[in-house]
C-alpha cells in the first residue's frame, strides 16, 4: 500500500512538473530567463570548470592520459604540500568553530553587556581586505615588531610559518562559524532546554544533552565551511606562509614561476576535489541531519543565563578576542601613518599620498568593476532565485546545483579555469575588464541566489496567483510584486558582491592585465617589495571604501523600503487631497 502512494505521488510529482513546463513554455519572459539562466551558468561556469578537468586528464598531444596525475602524486613535495593544507584546514576549521560556538552562545543564551559591540566584533573580519591581518602578524612579531623588537627585545623572531597563518585564518574565518551557529542556536525552541531544567538537569547537563545536540548540525557545517576558506585562501599564506607552502600557493609559483601550466591545472584539480566534498557534504548531508524545533506554536520568551560563573567567563573570553581583533586592526590603521616601521615612527601622510600616486588607478579599477559586478551579480540572483524557488520545471536542478557550485571552486582553479578557457577562441577575454566582471559575478553571486530564495520561499504564492487571475503576465507580476517584496535580499547580495570583489585576491591573480590591474594584486606586490606601511595606506583606503559604501547601500535600502508613513507630510498631504478631489 505504502509502494503504490509512493509511486502516485512520484506520478503526481512528475505531471506537475510536466504541466509547468508547458507553462513555462507559453510565457516568453519566464523561458527567456530560464533559457539565458542555463546559457550563461553552461558558458560561465560549466565550460571552464570542464576544460580544466579535460586539461588536466590530457597530455602535450592532446591524448587522454593519466600521466599527469601519476607523476604528480609520485612526487614527495606536492604529495607534502597537500598534507600541510589539509592539516591547515582542520586545525582553523576546529578551533574557528569553537571561537565562532563560543560567541554565538554567549550573545544568544547569557545576559551578557555589549552584545551590539560582539556583534560587530564577530562580523568585521568579513568585510575586511585579505591582507589586514597578515600586515598586523608582521607589524606586531615580526623582526621589527612592536610587541617582539620595542617591548621584548626579540630581533630575531620568525613571523613567517603555519603559527601566524593558523591565527590569521582563525580570526577571518571564525565569523563563518559565528553566522552558522547563531542562527542554529536562536532557533531551537526555549521549552526544550527549559523542560530539562525543570526535570533537575543542571546548566551544564543541559548543555550536553540538549542544546549541544541540536546544535551539532551547525557546528558540522561551520567546520565545513571554515574548511573551504581555509583550502581557498592565498593571500594570507602567499604573505606569511613562508616555508609552510600551501596548494593555493603552489599552483600559483608553478604557473607564474615555471609557466607549466598542466601541472598548475593537476595541482588546482587537487584543490578542487577536497573543497568540493566539503561543499556537498554540508548541502546534501549536513541539511539532513539538522533537527527541527521551530513549530511555529506559540512558546515562551527564552529566560537568559544570568549566573555569574557562566556568563562572565564566557564574556571574558569574547572581550578578549575582541581585544585581539581591536588590536590587530588599529595597528594596521597606526602602520599606515608612520615613516618607516620599526625605525621611525614619525606620524605622517606620505605612506597614503605615494600609494595614491602609484596605484590610483588599481583602486578605481577596483571600485569601478566591483561595483558593476555587484549589480549584475544581484540582478542575476534574483532571477535565478526566482526561476528556482517559484517555478518547477526540468533544468530546474541544472540550475540549482551550477548557480551556487562556484561557493566551492577555490579562486585559484576558477583563475586558471577561466585562463584555459578563454584565452582562445571562440570566446577571447583574458586580459579585459569583461572577464574580471564575470568572475566577480559568478563568484559571488550563489549568496545573492540563497538570500533571494529565502525571502521568496517565505511569499504565499496566491499573492502572484491573484496577480494573474486579474489579467496580469508573469512579467507584470514579478515586476509590480515579486520584485519590491526582493529588495532587502538584492541590496544584501549587492553588499556582499561588492565587497568580495574589491577584496577578491586569488580569482583574479592570474587574470589581471596592466591595463586592468587591481588594488588587491598592487598590495600583493607591496608585500613582496617589503613595502609594508605603503600596502597598510592601501588596506586602510580600502576599508574606508567599503564602509562608505557599505552606508550608500544602506542608505538606498532604508529609502527605498521607507514604509509610507514616514514619507514628508508634504508629499502624504498631497496625496490624500488628490485622492480626495478625485
Amino acid at each position: 500500500m505504502a509502494n503504490t502512494s509512493g509511486a502516485g505521488g512520484k506520478s503526481a510529482a512528475r505531471l506537475k512538473k510536466r504541466n509547468e513546463t508547458k507553462m513555462i513554455l507559453r510565457q516568453p519572459v519566464l523561458l527567456l530567463a530560464v533559457l539565458a539562466s542555463i546559457a550563461l551558468l553552461v558558458l560561465f561556469v560549466i565550460y571552464p570548470l570542464g576544460k580544466v578537468l579535460l586539461f588536466s586528464l590530457t597530455d602535450e598531444a592532446g591524448n587522454v592520459s593519466l600521466a599527469p596525475m601519476l607523476a604528480l602524486f609520485s612526487t614527495p613535495r606536492y604529495l607534502a604540500t597537500f598534507g600541510r593544507t589539509m592539516l591547515l584546514g582542520v586545525v582553523v576549521a576546529v578551533i574557528a568553530t569553537f571561537i565562532g560556538y563560543i560567541f554565538a552562545f554567549t550573545i544568544t543564551r547569557t545576559n551578557v553587556p555589549c552584545k551590539g559591540f560582539l556583534k560587530t566584533i564577530a562580523t568585521l573580519p568579513i568585510l575586511s581586505p585579505p591582507f589586514i591581518l597578515s600586515l598586523s602578524i608582521i607589524f606586531l612579531f615580526g623582526k621589527q615588531g612592536l610587541i617582539t623588537n620595542s617591548l621584548l627585545h626579540i630581533t630575531d623572531n620568525n613571523v613567517y610559518g603555519m603559527g601566524s597563518l593558523v591565527v590569521v585564518q582563525v580570526i577571518s574565518f571564525f565569523p563563518i562559524a559565528y553566522m552558522t551557529l547563531s542562527g542554529i542556536l536562536s532557533s531551537i525552541d526555549a521549552s526544550v532546554e527549559d523542560a530539562a531544567c525543570n526535570m533537575g538537569a543542571s546548566r551544564w547537563h543541559t548543555f550536553w544533552t540538549v542544546t549541544f545536540p541540536l546544535s551539532l548540525p551547525g557546528i558540522i557545517s561551520g567546520c565545513l565551511l571554515v574548511f573551504i576558506q581555509s583550502l581557498e585562501d592565498f593571500s594570507n599564506p602567499a604573505t606569511i606562509g613562508g616555508d609552510f607552502t600551501t596548494l593555493s600557493v603552489e599552483v600559483y609559483q608553478i604557473i607564474n614561476g615555471t609557466y607549466d601550466m598542466r601541472k598548475g591545472s593537476v595541482l588546482a584539480l587537487l584543490m578542487l576535489a577536497p573543497a568540493m566534498v566539503a561543499f556537498l557534504l554540508n548541502k546534501y548531508w549536513v541539511n539532513k541531519k539538522s533537527f527541527v524545533t521551530v513549530t511555529g506554536k506559540p512558546t515562551q520568551a527564552r529566560k537568559m543565563m544570568d549566573e555569574p560563573h557562566i556568563k562572565w567567563p564566557l564574556f571574558a573570553f569574547c572581550m578578549l578576542v575582541a581585544a585581539v581583533i581591536i588590536l590587530f586592526y588599529g595597528t594596521v590603521v597606526f602602520g599606515s601613518f608612520v615613516q618607516t616601521w620599526g625605525y621611525d615612527y614619525t606620524l605622517t601622510l606620505s605612506q597614503y599620498q605615494k600609494a595614491l600616486a602609484q596605484g590610483w588607478d588599481s583602486l578605481r579599477n577596483s571600485m569601478v568593476l566591483g561595483l558593476v559586478a555587484a549589480l549584475l551579480g544581484g540582478l542575476l540572483g534574483m532571477v535565478i532565485a526566482y526561476i528556482t524557488a517559484k517555478r518547477n520545471y526540468y533544468g530546474k536542478r541544472f540550475i540549482e546545483v551550477s548557480s551556487v557550485l562556484m561557493f566551492a571552486v577555490p579562486g585559484t582553479v576558477l583563475g586558471i579555469a577561466y585562463i584555459l578557457a578563454f584565452n582562445t577562441g571562440p570566446l577571447v577575454l583574458t586580459g579585459t575588464a569583461a572577464i574580471l566582471v564575470i568572475v566577480f559575478v559568478f563568484r559571488n553571486m550563489p549568496v545573492a541566489i540563497e538570500s533571494g530564495t529565502t525571502t521568496l520561499l517565505q511569499i504565499d504564492n496566491s499573492i502572484e496567483e491573484a496577480s494573474t487571475i486579474l489579467g496580469a503576465g508573469s512579467g507584470t507580476s514579478f515586476r509590480r510584486i515579486t520584485l519590491p517584496m526582493l529588495r532587502n535580499a538584492f541590496f544584501s547580495g549587492i553588499v556582499y558582491s561588492f565587497v568580495k570583489a574589491i577584496t577578491a585576491v586569488s580569482a583574479v591573480i592570474f587574470l589581471v592585465s596592466p591595463k586592468w590591474n587591481l588594488v588587491t594584486s598592487k598590495i600583493y606586490t607591496l608585500f613582496d617589495q617589503a613595502k609594508y606601511s605603503q600596502a597598510a595606506a592601501f588596506v586602510t583606503m580600502m576599508v574606508v571604501i567599503l564602509l562608505v559604501f557599505i552606508g550608500i547601500f544602506n542608505g538606498l535600502i532604508n529609502l527605498l523600503l521607507a514604509p509610507r508613513s514616514r514619507l514628508p507630510k508634504g508629499a502624504g498631504g498631497n496625496t490624500e487631497k488628490t485622492e480626495g478631489t478625485t
